[in-house]
């Protein structure tokens, strides 16, 4: 029992850790990328290649004032972005960052240090949590007593009732092939390769579904090309016009938080979590669960760079263009994509490889 308790907490501690220092890193990666594929430097003042520029970031937003709007609702609105900050906190836990084989602690083995412990619905947890994250945006619009917000709220209410129909669709698909809601046996079933080069992984066999879930996580995290709940051309800032110090700080870590677990899940659904294709470790233990979780972070890090490079590459949709995107194209194709991979298992493909 107390085994237990020291795994469940270091997991927490860890998870937490990861994330929270994430998002200074991708600040300075976003700022900095965006520097580069503009053609200009980008911040370059503070330490070197400006990497200490998130700590005065910090700094700047502890020390100003947070001031409460005259006629907003004060509960709510003191309220929204601490439950954005703690929904964004509680998906993480349950994704399988590495392989826990014959791991120990203490002299003792443990079970689910790596990977979420005895969670047989992992997926369907990160879902149900993920999908209460467009009630703070909901609630800060509507309590702020700003016409702006309160558009920003409802369009991500909007947007995230569009799409996330499409990105479940896109995700039973993967489903359908593993047979089961626990994403470390999602990945172990993307382990190995066919003809002997090609890896197993999900993009392979579901390039539509793949696609049509990375698409979905753009809407459902409110990033460029589908940041309209906070278009500042239209909107001055969305949701959180009238947050300021560290609830506007709230509001932003929480944005970063669930561009790490949407790219881990990514990972992890599509793209064989710590897996490489055609590789068998020769070792178990700890030197496997380290460069297991090495592989798991270096594909994080890409999809992480991919948002920041999409979100400076391409233009805000008309959000006409973004409901008609989710509706039209996106639902079709996810159940073009079901019943693709229905087939396949029916016909007993699944094992003998892509086609």
């Amino acid at each position: 029992m107390g085994t237990e308790v020291v795994v469940i907490a270091l997991k927490l501690a860890f998870g937490l850790a990861v994330l929270l220092t994430t998002v200074p890193i991708m600040v300075w990666v976003e700022r900095r990328g965006s520097a580069l594929i503009q053609d200009r430097l980008g911040p370059n003042r503070v330490g070197p290649l400006g990497l200490l520029q998130p700590v005065v970031d910090v700094i700047k937003l502890v020390t100003k004032e947070n001031f409460l709007p005259s006629r907003a609702q004060a509960p709510i609105y003191l309220l929204a972005p601490v439950f954005a900050i703690i929904i964004a906190l509680s998906t993480f836990i349950a994704v399988p960052i590495g392989p826990d084989d014959g791991l120990t602690l203490f002299g003792r083995p443990v079970d689910g240090l790596l990977v979420a412990p005895h969670l047989d619905i992992g997926l369907l947890y990160i879902f149900a949590v993920a999908s209460l994250g467009v009630y703070p945006l909901v609630l800060a619009g509507w309590a702020s007593a700003n016409k702006f917000s309160m558009h920003g709220g409802i369009r991500a209410s909007a947007q995230a009732i569009s799409y996330e129909l499409a990105m479940t669709l896109a995700v039973v698909g993967v489903l359908m092939g593993a047979g089961s809601l626990r994403l470390d046996e999602i990945v172990l079933q993307q382990s190995g390769t066919w003809l002997g080069m090609l890896p197993r992984w999900n993009v392979v066999v579901q390039p539509l579904g793949a696609l049509i879930f990375v698409v979905a996580v753009f809407a459902e995290t409110n990033r460029l090309p589908f940041d309209l709940p906070e278009a500042e051309a239209e909107l001055v800032a969305g949701y959180h016009t009238e947050y300021s110090s560290l609830s506007f700080a709230a509001f932003y870590m929480s944005e970063y938080i669930h561009m790490t677990v949407a790219a881990a899940l990514a990972t992890t659904l599509f793209f064989g979590g710590w897996t490489l294709p055609g590789i068998e470790l020769p070792f178990g233990g700890w030197p496997q669960a380290l460069l297991g979780m090495t592989v798991f972070g270096l594909k994080v890090a890409l999809f992480l760079w991919f948002f920041v490079w999409v979100r400076w590459t391409l233009p805000r949709f008309r959000f006409d263009q973004l409901m008609a995107l989710g509706w039209k194209v996106m639902l079709p194709l996810a159940v073009l994509n079901f019943l693709w991979v229905g087939v396949v298992l029916g016909l007993g493909l699944m094992e003998e490889g892509p086609w």
